[in-house]
């Protein structure tokens, strides 16, 4: 069975997409090639790497790349994790999109000083991602 190809689309492809990638690869890599890209690129986020090694997945080793360096595949269903991706989604032919917006951990902790208080922030939304990428295969089905 030939694997179909699922990419993650943030803004900046440095955190929700990363950790989308990371969880993909746990749970479906048997099954599926995974990829994540943004629209443009941010960099890793440290907090993001932090928070998904904490729960045994590393994401180390992944970089922030723009949909214009992924290999030329064609992609069977693209997850944009943030309303902006998913309001300037380029074209992929043959793909399904399918939209789950999830907060953006850099925005929502911007103002605030409290180490702990931000690693939790990050830690609410790295779990509601896994959330949806455990019952990814239903919801892209469909």
């Amino acid at each position: 069975m030939e694997k179909k190809n699922v990419m993650f689309l943030c803004t900046g492809n440095s955190c929700r997409s990363q950790m989308a990638e990371g969880w993909a690869r746990k749970y479906w890599g048997h099954e599926f090639n995974v990829y994540s890209a943004g629209t443009k690129k941010h960099g890793m986020n440290e907090r993001a790497m932090k928070v998904m090694k904490e729960a045994g997945v590393d994401i180390s080793s992944h970089y922030s790349k723009t949909t214009e360096e992924l290999p030329k595949v064609t992609f069977d269903y693209v997850v944009t994790v943030c309303d902006h991706a998913h309001e300037n989604c380029p074209y992929f032919p043959g793909g399904k999109v399918v939209h789950v917006g999830f907060q953006d951990p850099p925005a929502l902790t911007k103002d605030m000083t409290n180490e702990e208080e931000i690693l939790a922030v990050y830690r609410r939304v790295r779990d509601e991602i896994e959330s949806f990428v455990k019952d990814m295969k239903t919801v892209l089905e469909k």
